[in-house]
């Protein structure tokens, strides 16, 4: 299995935004079940703790102590006047990836790598480019191919707000948008998150939202409440059956291929190549998840 591949298969169906200024919550982390972490320099900071939130931050990712939890960064804007520094101080955290927010274009990728070399980041560390303008959506198949990016991050509350649309229920308004995405993302062979859902009071709205989300072919959801993270752990993980009819699946393609017969059935469905690479698929995230 390459790199790319494995990777992609990495579980991140929980993704967690941990206000990096509020050392409480970076000490609760430790102990939460999310696949990630998004250490975020960015909007849950106020002007005056940004630069505490990037000494904790870099602490955080250097400490070691959280686990087989991925950490990342969530970087101010190179258009800030934090996001240069905050470029710097990431690159040599020991975060597997940075966080950037209103990623427009290829181009502003290419400066946020240069200046990740500049600072002496590693080759590995990459970006996860947030997807949450109109421009980021026209330019997402450029976005999603550039070299160092390997996710997605949906900005679905910023995408809203440019668009003049809300946050709708059921997100009608966005669906061919972030179907955009989805698409630019498939192409490029990456990964690619659903944004947050706002309200932690609601329960079943997060779980319908998520629910959509898997549907819709996310390969995770960015969470604002640590509540949200076992839920969000259940709806993205294959199910019993999923995993039963994998295997049933692989079995009946393999015997019908040492018998020479053409024709696969399982419960009565017609079952093709495309079937058997799901299934293999589902059974190889399955495995993902319980090495955690």
């Amino acid at each position: 299995m390459n790199d790319q591949h494995a990777d992609q298969l990495r579980p991140r169906r929980s993704v967690l935004y941990m206000p990096a200024a509020n050392e409480r919550a970076l000490e609760k982390a430790k102990t939460i079940p999310a696949d990630a972490l998004i250490l975020d320099l960015e909007d849950a900071v106020a002007p005056d703790s940004k630069e505490t939130a990037r000494v904790n931050a870099v602490a955080a990712a250097q400490s070691g102590e959280y686990g087989r939890r991925e950490i990342t960064i969530r970087c101010n804007g190179l258009m800030t006047q934090w996001g240069a520094a905050d470029v710097a101080a990431a690159a040599g955290s020991g975060a597997a990836s940075v966080v950037i927010p209103k990623v427009d274009s290829a181009a502003y990728l290419d400066e946020i790598s240069a200046a990740l070399d500049a600072a002496g980041a590693p080759a590995t560390m990459t970006i996860w480019a947030m997807v949450e303008t109109p421009k980021a959506i026209l330019d997402v198949r450029e976005i999603a191919h550039h070299p160092r990016v390997n996710v997605l991050v949906m900005g679905n509350n910023d995408l809203a707000k440019e668009l003049r649309t809300g946050v709708l229920p059921e997100r009608t308004p966005l669906i061919p948008h972030l179907a955009m995405a989805l698409l630019g993302a498939r192409e490029a062979g990456k990964v690619i998150l659903d944004g947050v859902y706002n309200d932690v009071q609601d329960v079943e709205g997060f779980l319908w939202e998520a629910r959509q989300g898997k549907a819709m072919g996310f390969d995770g959801k960015t969470l604002v409440h640590p509540s949200q993270v076992e839920p969000a752990n259940t709806v993205w993980a294959p199910s019993d059956d999923e995993i039963d009819f994998s295997r049933r699946v692989i079995a009946a393609f393999d015997e019908a291929k040492a018998d020479g017969r053409g024709v696969v059935t399982v419960d009565g469905r017609m079952i093709e190549h495309l079937h058997v690479q799901n299934a293999q698929r589902i059974l190889a995230v399955a495995d993902a998840i319980a090495a955690l």
